[in-house]
């Protein structure tokens, strides 16, 4: 009698494994894995800029597009223009694009006000009803994405970064080549 409880318990367990994990296991050999596919395409949007002219995500394509979300009370935001400003001028003859998302729901009078100090020399963006910087999931300010010429983020930056430094413009090289 008890090994029928044994037998019917194991029997049990190999069941539900069964239908749980399935039968088949196919093993792919690592070097035909497509890992590129795993990547998210960034979201398309679609933002007036501080000249009222509309911008969106998909107009460019062939570009690595470095994607800022940023807010002019947000000290490290602050901190990282100057250094935007000048990756800004390293790639300008680049297939590059840097966009600054201004999140602020005053952005059309808090930004104007912020660039009579600070000079920002890339293109700034509006996002007044916050609907872009919640698609991407934006919760630390400031926030960048990475995106390749075919629209893939493939890096994620939280947090003020020193954009000119050599190995930023490295990466955003290799990105190109690719």
């Amino acid at each position: 009698m008890k090994k029928i409880v044994i037998v019917m318990v194991l029997l049990t367990v190999c069941l539900f494994g069964v239908l749980i994990f399935g039968t088949k296991t196919t093993t792919v050999p690592a070097e035909k894995l497509d890992l590129s596919s795993a990547r998210p395409v960034a979201p398309e949007f679609q933002l007036n800029d501080i000249n009222n002219k509309q911008v969106t995500l998909s107009a460019q394509r062939g570009k690595v597009v470095i994607l800022n979300f940023w807010a002019t009370w947000c000290p490290p935001c602050r901190e990282e223009i100057p250094s935007m400003n000048r990756l800004h001028k390293i790639v300008q003859n680049l297939p590059v694009e840097i966009i600054a998302v201004n999140i602020e729901a005053d952005g059309q009078q808090t930004v104007p006000k912020f660039m009579q100090k600070q000079q920002i020399d890339f293109r700034v963006l509006y996002d007044l009803d916050g609907a872009v910087h919640t698609q991407y999931g934006v919760s630390k300010y400031p926030e960048t994405f990475i995106i390749d010429p075919q629209g893939i983020v493939v890096n994620k930056v939280i947090g003020g970064t020193d954009w000119s430094d050599p190995r930023v413009v490295d990466y955003l090289n290799q990105l190109l080549s690719k």
